[in-house]
């Protein structure tokens, strides 16, 4: 198994596992591979350090020395490394999770839903939806507060 750092054109740094370097330029030839972030296609292949096992590996003794050696002290708190991450990409994915599970589905039916909604023909509710820009555009000129918000492929899917 390969665990490779990769990164889209946009600057969105992840994590890609694939059975080999092989798979993984294949999978990059076809376009199977794209950025969890924004959905960008444009993929490359950062530099890393390999990952090497040692848990098992045990300490060379010193010549002479009955005694194994101390451990070193653990690191002070701040040199740790955070448990949860933090970074700008992650924050995104869970604002968008939560706009996903805090709003109504409704399709091409986006601006028309808003209209009723802004005229008081419907009661509020959050919604999300496709807008073409000519109806975005129509709906900013109406007074209508909309926002554009990529969806990556990833989380319009159930993950199994």
């Amino acid at each position: 198994m390969k665990v490779l750092d990769l990164r889209c054109t946009h600057g969105h740094g992840f994590e890609g596992w694939f059975a080999s370097n092989e798979a993984f330029d294949s999978q990059l030839a076809s376009g199977l591979v794209e950025c969890p972030v924004c959905g960008d296609t444009a993929i490359v292949k950062l530099l890393s350090a390999p990952r090497l096992n040692l848990s098992n590996a045990k300490a060379p003794r010193e010549e002479g020395r009955d005694t194994p050696p101390t451990p070193s002290a653990p690191a002070s708190p701040s040199a740790q490394v955070p448990a949860t991450p933090t970074s700008p990409e992650a924050r995104w994915m869970r604002a968008v999770r939560e706009v996903l599970a805090k709003t109504e589905d409704v399709g091409d039916r986006f601006a028309d839903e808003a209209r009723k909604m802004h005229y008081g023909e419907t009661a509020e509710r959050g919604i999300r939806g496709q807008a073409t820009p000519e109806q975005t555009e129509a709906l900013l000129d109406e007074g209508i507060p909309v926002m554009a918000l990529p969806i990556p492929a990833a989380l319009k899917e159930t993950l199994q």
